[in-house]
């Protein structure tokens, strides 16, 4: 009895490891043959036998032949490139730039994107279109126009990156020139050019005070002139009674700023010796 027991026991407990093997087994199958993709996602299923399929795989979990497929996914989400580029302009002025983009993959176009370019495919390609774009339309413009005409140049840069990006089945939701910096030869240039705007529009200066001084030169002697000869006119007119009333009008306003002078004193005319007053009676 106590033998039968124990071989019932052994034969439970080998029937118990096979299927928890067997469960193990199919839990490992089920894993390998399940995948999921997460939300901003897609998938690519590449197959052993027909290669990279047309379609892509939607978010949710999905079902794959274990070791005869494999799923590849991409974050078709926007994402934020940044790149710089030193480039030369029509006046032959170093200018460097940096320019910022959105982009995301076209989700029709994942299959050829994965054959062609593989996950990595923005950093292999925007770096280099941008580069190209940035160098190609920088040459229409002289470096003082980068600034003054700078939508417009955002504009070519925008049209014309958005065109290429298409060409590699990329979307570029924006484009935008976030940094433009100059050699220093041409801030130099620039400095040298202030100041010889400045030091004509002070020679400018100096010489419209000059026209105007010349100007009110002419005006007080034109004045003058006109003054003398009314005093002439007057004077044949009348005889010279204006002349000795204008001295006599001068005498008294001399007089009158000397008597209020305390460091002026009066010496009258004729006899000297009454300068010295009350010096003769102490004698």
């Amino acid at each position: 009895m106590a033998g039968g027991g124990g071989r019932a026991a052994v034969s439970l407990l080998t029937k118990a490891a096979q299927a928890a093997a067997g469960l193990g087994l199919a839990a490992s199958a089920a894993a390998t043959a399940l995948y999921t993709v997460d939300g901003g996602q897609r998938a690519v299923i590449f197959d052993r036998f027909r290669g990279v399929l047309p379609e892509t795989s939607t978010e949710g979990t999905h079902f794959i032949v274990p070791w005869l497929q494999k799923p590849y996914i991409f974050d078709i989400r926007t994402r934020p490139h940044s790149f710089s580029s030193t480039s030369g302009t029509k006046d032959l002025q170093m200018v460097s730039l940096t320019l910022r983009v959105l982009a995301r993959p076209d989700v029709e176009r994942l299959p050829d994107i994965f054959t062609s370019l593989g996950l990595e495919y923005d950093e292999k390609v925007l770096p280099s279109i941008g580069n190209e774009v940035l160098k190609a339309v920088v040459a229409q413009f002289n470096a003082d126009q980068l600034l003054t005409e700078r939508p417009h140049v955002s504009a070519l840069v925008r049209d014309s990156l958005i065109r290429r990006a298409r060409e590699f089945n990329i979307v570029l939701d924006d484009v935008a020139i976030t940094h433009l910096a100059y050699g220093p030869e041409f801030s130099q240039a620039v400095e040298k050019k202030q100041v010889a705007q400045q030091e004509a529009e002070r020679s400018k200066f100096l010489v419209a005070r000059a026209e105007q001084e010349r100007r009110a030169a002419v005006v007080r002697a034109e004045g003058e002139s006109e003054a003398a000869r009314l005093i002439s006119e007057a004077t044949a007119a009348a005889g010279t009674g204006l002349i000795e009333l204008r001295r006599i009008e001068a005498a008294k306003e001399i007089a009158g700023v000397l008597a209020r002078s305390p460091n002026i004193s009066y010496i009258p005319a004729g006899d000297s010796s009454q300068m010295l007053l009350g010096l003769s009676g102490a004698r």
